[in-house]
């Protein structure tokens, strides 16, 4: 089962990972147009963090049976 912080990191590591194919010109055309195409839909770090924060927040409310999917923390 895959852990908040983990699953936060990963996507994370993934919006970066895309963003260096974006930029790698020793790539096809079609590769580095696809990579950018994601990446103008694709959380960076600060959305996912942000996510996280107010998954935990809510998941605090006794009212409401909310596990977090993402972490306030990459680490």
């Amino acid at each position: 089962m895959t852990l908040p912080h983990e699953r936060t990191r990963a996507v994370a590591q993934t919006y970066e990972f895309l963003g260096k194919l974006a930029r790698n010109s020793n790539l096809p055309e079609e590769v580095r147009r696809d990579a950018l195409d994601l990446l103008r839909h694709f959380p960076n770090r600060h959305d996912v963090t942000k996510a996280g924060a107010n998954e935990e927040r809510l998941s605090e409310a006794p009212h409401l049976f909310i596990d977090p999917v993402f972490s306030s923390s990459c680490v």
